[in-house]
């Protein structure tokens, strides 16, 4: 009896990730119109509510805004958004986000997160990659409280700056490493 239960463990944890993943990514994309009226007002809140991210988006090159992360998670869990890039007040593609985990995490959150490209690099490896993974590529700082205390616009050095905002829910890791950012097609 002692056998099957290393193997029923695996099957449920299996069976509980595929559900989670499962209910984390949307049946179809947003349209075009939902994710830039959303991508902009999530922009304009944070600006508004962050100085710092108000001072890096005057200097970012574009902006990529993801107004809604859903991730989820028991052991095993996953992460799906849709967003938009924005070049000053054009739009200039759509994207998504997604990520999957393993290990010590458990619950369910919302959030977003936007990520000022400020260099040449971090622009063409978006333009140019099948799909840029966070951690990977361009160095991107997620700026928390303590760093954006510290940052000015005379200190920007790196490619990119990511600021998570509008956590709700209750998950016990937050983080954007290892996330990948694709285009998409959203409808029309």
């Amino acid at each position: 009896m002692l056998k099957f239960k290393p193997i029923f463990l695996g099957l449920v944890l299996a069976t509980s990730s595929m559900t989670v993943l499962a209910s984390a990514a949307p049946a179809a994309a947003q349209s075009a119109e939902t994710l830039n009226a959303d991508g902009r007002a999530a922009l304009d809140t944070l600006e508004q509510n962050n100085p710092a991210a108000a001072a890096i988006a005057k200097k970012a090159r574009a902006v990529l805004v993801f107004p809604k992360i859903v991730k989820a998670g028991f052991i095993f869990g996953g992460a799906y958004g849709e967003g938009v890039l924005f070049r000053g007040s054009k739009v200039d593609g759509y994207f998504n986000s997604v990520a999957a985990s393993w290990g010590f995490q458990a619950g369910v959150e919302s959030s977003g997160y936007v990520v000022f490209l400020m260099t040449r690099r971090a622009e063409s490896y978006l333009g140019r990659s099948d799909g840029w993974e966070i951690g990977v590529g361009p160095s991107v700082v997620v700026v928390n409280k303590g760093v954006g205390d510290n940052l000015s616009t005379s200190t920007l050095k790196d490619d990119a700056y990511a600021f998570i905002f509008d956590q709700k829910g209750l998950m016990l890791d937050v983080s954007i490493e290892g996330t990948k950012i694709s285009h998409i097609h959203p409808k029309t």
